[in-house]
C-alpha cells in the first residue's frame, strides 16, 4: 500500500513541476507577475492620466487641483499635481517592469494618503466612494515590492535588479514615510 501512494506523490509532483515551469525555465509566476503588473500598473497610470489630462474620462490637472483642495489638502495645486504624477510614474514603471521597488514604493504612498483621503466613507461608500480600491492598489503595490516584477520585466537580469524581503520591506518603509510626511503637511498647512 505504501509504494503505491509513493508512486502517485511522485506522479502528482513531478507533473506539477512540469505543468508550472516550460524547458525554457518561464514558470507560472512569471506569467502572474506579469498580468499583475501591467494590469495594476496600467489601471494606475490611467487613474494618473486622469488626474493630469483629463484622459479616459477624467477631470484634467485644473479640476484634480481644486479636488484635493477641498479634500484638505492645501496648496490643492501642489497635492494635486503630485498624486496625479505619483500615479502615473509609478504606475508606468509598474507596468514596464522598471525600477519595481521604487515605483511600488510610489504606489504605496499615494494609496496610504488615497485610503485616509475615503476613509470616512467605509470601505464600500455609499454616495462617495469607499477606500476599497485604494486598499486593493496598496495589497498589490506591497506585493510587487516584496516578489519583484518576474522574468518579463525591464528588470529582469540588469544590474539594478532589486527584490525580496529587505527590498521590499525598504520600499514599504519609503512608501509609509513619504505617506505619513504628506498626511502630516496636509494636517499642518
Amino acid at each position: 500500500m505504501t509504494a503505491p501512494a509513493n508512486a502517485l506523490e511522485k506522479t502528482f509532483s513531478d507533473s506539477s513541476a512540469n505543468a508550472s515551469t516550460s524547458a525554457n525555465g518561464v514558470n507560472a509566476s512569471d506569467i502572474g507577475l506579469l498580468a499583475l503588473r501591467v494590469g495594476f500598473g496600467g489601471l494606475l497610470a490611467a487613474h494618473g492620466a486622469q488626474k493630469l489630462f483629463g484622459w479616459f474620462g477624467g477631470y484634467g490637472l485644473e479640476a484634480t487641483q481644486g479636488a484635493f483642495e477641498q479634500m484638505g489638502y492645501n496648496p490643492g495645486k501642489l497635492f494635486g499635481t503630485l498624486a496625479g504624477l505619483s500615479e502615473l510614474t509609478g504606475g508606468l514603471l509598474l507596468l514596464l517592469g522598471l525600477l519595481t521597488p521604487l515605483a511600488a514604493a510610489i504606489a504605496l504612498g499615494t494609496m496610504v494618503n488615497a485610503v485616509n483621503a475615503t476613509w470616512s466613507n467605509g470601505l464600500f461608500g455609499g454616495a462617495q466612494p469607499g477606500y476599497e480600491m485604494a486598499l486593493l492598489f496598496a495589497i498589490a503595490a506591497f506585493t510587487l515590492a516584496f516578489t519583484g516584477p518576474g522574468r518579463f520585466s525591464l528588470d529582469a537580469g540588469r544590474p539594478w535588479q532589486r527584490q525580496g524581503l529587505v527590498w521590499g520591506g525598504l520600499a514599504v518603509a519609503v512608501a509609509l514615510g513619504a505617506g505619513v510626511v504628506t498626511l502630516i503637511l496636509k494636517w499642518a498647512l
